[in-house]
Formats: C-alpha cells, sequence, structure tokens
C-alpha cells in the first residue's frame, strides 16, 4: 500500500480572519479508500488578503498523508463468456484487470478488450510473481465439463490451487463463480462436476471467513462467443427468467421437489453475474454464499 502525499503551501492569515479557507478534514474525505496506488504529490499555495494589509509569502508546509485505494483485480478465466464479461464490467468501472487464461486475449476486437492485460497460462503451471503482485482481488471462473476427473481437476483442484496462491501472496479478497445445486438428489450431487465446485467453495470460505465470496447462479445467458461465432443465449434465457418471475407465486410450494430447480430456477444475466463481481470486489462488508436472487440484488445495487 502506497501513500498519497500532499505538500500544501498556506500563508498566515490575518487575526481579522477567522473561518478556516482550506478543508480541515482533507485526510478523512480519502478515509474510506485504502490500497495499492501510484504514488503522487502536489503543491497547492493559499495567500490571504484585504485592503491594506500585505501579502505574506512565507508559508508554512502541511503534510497530509491520505490512503486511496484503485482496485486490481485477477481474473481466471477471463477469456470466457462470464469471465470476459467480468472483464467489461471492471473496465467500465474504472478497475484495472489482469486476466489469467489458456487462450490469453479474446479473439476479438473491443475498446474494453485493449484496457484488459491479457496473460497466458494454467494455474497449476503459473508463475503467480507475474500476476497476483498488487491485486486487491481474485475472481475465479475456472470450471468445466468432461470425466469425472477432469471435472474433478478444473472445477475443484485449480481453484484450491489459485485461492492457497491468492492467500500466500497477501490477496484480501477472493470470488468464486459456481453454482445452484437445483435441489438435486445426493446421488446426483455427488458427480465430479458439484464435488469439485463445492471443494472450490470450501476452501475459499476456510481461507477467507470475512471476504470470501461465493456466487451461485443457474444457468446464465448472454450473447456467448465461439470460435468466431455468437451464440445468442439470451433469446431463451430472458424470456424465461421473465416467465419464471412472473409464476414464482404459484411454483414456490413445488421447489421443495427433488430436481424442481432444473425447471424452476430462474436464469441469471451475465451482466449481473459480471456487476455482482463488482459489489463484491468494492464492497468489504460483502463476503459469504449468495444465491440467485441475492446475486441480481447485488447486481441491481451496481447499476444503480
Amino acid at each position: 500500500m502506497s501513500a498519497l502525499s500532499y505538500a500544501t503551501a498556506i500563508s498566515t492569515p490575518p487575526p481579522s480572519i477567522s473561518r478556516p479557507l482550506f478543508p480541515s478534514r482533507l485526510n478523512s474525505h480519502f478515509s474510506h479508500l485504502s490500497n495499492d496506488i501510484r504514488s503522487c504529490s502536489f503543491g497547492i499555495k493559499c495567500s490571504y488578503a484585504e485592503a491594506s494589509i500585505k501579502e505574506d509569502f512565507n508559508s508554512t508546509t502541511i503534510d497530509v498523508a491520505a490512503d486511496v485505494r484503485t482496485e486490481r483485480v485477477v481474473v481466471l478465466g477471463g477469456s470466457g463468456f462470464v469471465g470476459s464479461a467480468i472483464c467489461k464490467a471492471a473496465v467500465s468501472n474504472g478497475i484495472e484487470v489482469i486476466s489469467l487464461s489458456r487462450s490469453g486475449r479474446p479473439s476479438y476486437s473491443s475498446p474494453w478488450v485493449d484496457q484488459v492485460t491479457w496473460m497466458t497460462g494454467d494455474v497449476f503451471y503459473v508463475n503467480w510473481d507475474d500476476v497476483l503482485p498488487g491485486a486487491t482481488a481474485v475472481v475465479s471462473t475456472l470450471g468445466g465439463f468432461g470425466s469425472e476427473e477432469q471435472m474433478q481437476r478444473i472445477n475443484g483442484e485449480a481453484n484450491v490451487v489459485a485461492v492457497n496462491a491468492a492467500k500466500e501472496y497477501g490477496i484480501p479478497k477472493y470470488v468464486l463463480i459456481s453454482v445452484h445445486d437445483y435441489n438435486l438428489p445426493p446421488f446426483l450431487l455427488s458427480t465430479g462436476y458439484f464435488t469439485g465446485k463445492r471443494k472450490a467453495e470450501s476452501e475459499v470460505l476456510s481461507k477467507y471467513p470475512t471476504s470470501g465470496v461465493v456466487l451461485r447462479p443457474a444457468f446464465i445467458y448472454g450473447k456467448r462467443k465461439v470460435d468466431g461465432f455468437e451464440i445468442p443465449l439470451d433469446v431463451v434465457g430472458e424470456p424465461v427468467e421473465r416467465l419464471l418471475k412472473a409464476v414464482e407465486n404459484f411454483t414456490k410450494p413445488l421447489k421443495s421437489l427433488p430436481a424442481s430447480d432444473l425447471l424452476l430456477a430462474p436464469p441469471v444475466s451475465v451482466d449481473d453475474v459480471a456487476l455482482a463481481v463488482i459489489n463484491a470486489v468494492k464492497d468489504d462488508d460483502f463476503f459469504g454464499i449468495f444465491t440467485i436472487d441475492q446475486i441480481k440484488e447485488a447486481a441491481s445495487s451496481v447499476r444503480v
């Protein structure tokens, strides 16, 4: 954490002036901000003069130190569907972004893409010295499908490695994009996909008990880019979300049925997931496990 210093030169006011003309609480103005910034300093000269009073340029230097936080976020899987939305939202909110993924920089062009530092690498082999120093948060979108072994590795072990690296480097916050359990019966939740995700959740919450964030969205919709093509998942997801919202009072009794949320869990916009992440990154009181409705609520508070 570096300090922002102000060297302020203020001439001594004449006795007839009792009201201070310079804020006395400059430091408190910045007190809510903290963490890593680049140092800078500047001087301000103020003078007091009235009729028949000669201006006095003898001044006293006042050094004021303030801690100002600028966010620097590392997004794991930042070139993917959810990861790229998080990177875009972070850039829009003035957050410095580093993306680490196996594919590196996305192939499409957009103004926000040029504002992200794109790194190619695998969490199992990356040199974290190149990625984590100076970061204020790590956001993981790591996950995928495959064989039982593959799902355990990418959903669980990869995140465990990343969480422990972040903790070792003193990163104050970790955000994990996990998954809703859909009210599935235990034998389905025992598959590698879900056990890997829950293993990752456990690691986040144990290493970051008062700052770790786990988001559990259901089906995430938006415009997904795959090999140069855009898949409009929102064409399905958005109408379904609206429909389920309209009939939720009628469907609530059905939610106790096993696997009912496969049909009744409302989809979540990828933009809502991204904005909920921004809320988590900026708000020190934002931690714990967040359900579908809580994700949308967190997103709406940032959108406003």
